[in-house]
């Protein structure tokens, strides 16, 4: 049994209800590759409004929540408030919320937690930056990222999809080549059969995400160890459907 194709498309802090029209009814025009699971990451305002009109074959997210249930956190969301909108999935440790909000892995690991034992499913992301890229530190970066969620994902692996995201190859236009993603998913798929387990490394899906387009998503897709997509700015476009049957 092979690992499901995971695309998720994170729309960042982009759209307003015409632009999501034109996404949803894009996406539900498609047709979309049955053998793959899609996953919209939506911003937090309109959560409740793209549920109810996306098609039953796409899941939606939230981006980020907090790692309590409820209490005074000004301008923070929970996992229940976004299971309660009929959400499924959160998108937590994005590399912007790393380098932009200061997020660090024990918050991150705190959120995972807590958004995994309320029920939902969780992209849980890694990466280096071009600096630790540069110094040679990527697999030391990323390893110790993904040691720091290995308390808190426990024995939920199957509600977890690991995003690899390279930080310097998102936004930037420049994308990891197919050797270079599928050497970091690959010794990272290694680092978790040395650490939590062989049948966890052989079944956890771990996603590529930094500028994945519709003309690179095929050859990416084409790689052993790359399981999907975590798809920024093309989440907005047409191209979305092609990088989801990058597979098909």
């Amino acid at each position: 049994m092979g690992r499901k194709f995971v695309v998720g498309g994170n729309w960042k802090m982009n759209g307003d209800k015409n632009q999501i029209n034109e996404i949803i009814n894009n996406l539900k025009k498609g047709p979309l590759d049955p053998n793959a699971e899609v996953i919209i990451g939506v911003p937090a305002i309109y959560l409740a409004y793209v549920k109810s009109i996306a098609p039953d074959n796409i899941s939606v997210a939230a981006q980020n929540c907090w790692k309590v249930a409820k209490g005074a956190f000004t301008g923070e969301i929970s996992p229940a408030m976004i299971k309660d909108v009929g959400a499924t999935w959160v998108i937590l440790g994005h590399s912007e919320r790393r380098t932009i909000f200061g997020e660090k892995d024990d918050l991150v690991a705190e959120k995972v937690a807590h958004a995994l034992e309320c029920g939902l499913k969780v992209i849980a992301c890694i990466g280096e930056t071009l600096e630790e890229r540069e110094a040679g530190k990527t697999e030391e970066v990323v390893f110790r990222q993904t040691k720091a969620l290995l308390p808190a994902i426990g024995n939920n692996w199957d509600k977890v999809v690991l995003a690899y995201e390279p930080v310097w190859a998102i936004g930037t236009g420049k994308t990891a080549t197919p050797a270079q993603a599928q050497d970091v998913h690959a010794s990272l798929r290694d680092w978790i059969l040395k650490n939590v387990s062989s049948d966890i490394a052989q079944a956890v899906r771990i996603q590529y995400g930094g500028s994945v387009t519709g003309a690179t998503c095929k050859e990416l897709g084409a790689c052993p160890d790359i399981d999907g997509f975590l798809v920024g700015g093309a989440s907005l476009k047409p191209e979305f459907v092609d990088i989801v049957n990058a597979t098909a």
